[in-house]
C-alpha cells in the first residue's frame, strides 16, 4: 500500500510540474519581450531614404581600379578611394585620392599620387590636381600643382611649375615632362623646361 501511495504522489507531482513549468517559462519570455528595447522604425526610415536618394543623384564607385598597357609596353594601373562617372554624354570619370603606377619594360617605375583626378577615355588623357607627387625609381621626387598624362603611351607633363629633389640636388622649373621618344628604342627622358634652376648638392 505504501508503494502505491508513493507512486500516486509521484505521478501527481509530475503531472503538476508538466503544467507549471511551461507556464513559468512563458511568463519569463513575456517579461523579456516587454523589457526589450523597441526599435523606432519611423525614426530610422528617413535616414535610409536620404542615403538612397543621395546615391541616386551622385552615383560613385568605391576603390575602383584601371589597368592598361601603353604603346611603349609600360604597365599602368590607376586606383582611387572613390570615382564618379560622367553624366549623359560626358564620358569623363572623376576620382579622389588617386594613385597611379607606371612600370616600364626596362625596369623604370613611376609612382604618382594626387588628391583629385579626371580620366577622359575618349581623349585618352588623365588630368591630376591637388598636391601631385611624382616619384621615380631612379631617385627623383617631384611636386607640382597639376599633371597631364596620356593613357595610351608614357607621356607625363606637369601643369606649371615643378619642384624636384634629384640624386644630385634641388631643381625648380616651369615645366617637367617624362616621355618615351622612340618606340623602337628603350629608355625614357625626364625633361625639365623653362627657367630651370639647379642647386647642386654633391653629397647626394
Amino acid at each position: 500500500m505504501a508503494d502505491d501511495r508513493d507512486i500516486t504522489i509521484h505521478s501527481r507531482v509530475v503531472f503538476w510540474l508538466k503544467i507549471i513549468l511551461p507556464l513559468f517559462a512563458l511568463a519569463i519570455l513575456s517579461t523579456l519581450f516587454l523589457l526589450s528595447r523597441r526599435i523606432d522604425t519611423d525614426a530610422a526610415l528617413p535616414y535610409a531614404r536620404v542615403d538612397v536618394e543621395a546615391l541616386a543623384r551622385d552615383p560613385r564607385l568605391t576603390a575602383p581600379e584601371y589597368l592598361a598597357v601603353t604603346e611603349d609596353g609600360a604597365a599602368v594601373s590607376f586606383t582611387a578611394r572613390t570615382a564618379r562617372t560622367g553624366q549623359g554624354d560626358n564620358d569623363e570619370a572623376r576620382a579622389e585620392d588617386l594613385v597611379a603606377v607606371y612600370e616600364t619594360p626596362g625596369g623604370l617605375r613611376i609612382d604618382i599620387r594626387a588628391r583629385e583626378g579626371e580620366i577622359d577615355r575618349p581623349a585618352g588623357r588623365m588630368r591630376l590636381s591637388g598636391d601631385v607627387e611624382i616619384v621615380t625609381s631612379t631617385g627623383y621626387r617631384m611636386l607640382t600643382a597639376g599633371l597631364d598624362s596620356a593613357l595610351d603611351r608614357t607621356n607625363l607633363r606637369s601643369d606649371g611649375e615643378v619642384q624636384a629633389e634629384a640624386p644630385y640636388g634641388q631643381i625648380t622649373a616651369g615645366q617637367m615632362e617624362i616621355r618615351h621618344e622612340d618606340v623602337e628604342k628603350p629608355g625614357y627622358l625626364l625633361d625639365f623646361k623653362t627657367d630651370v634652376k639647379l642647386i647642386y648638392e654633391p653629397q647626394k
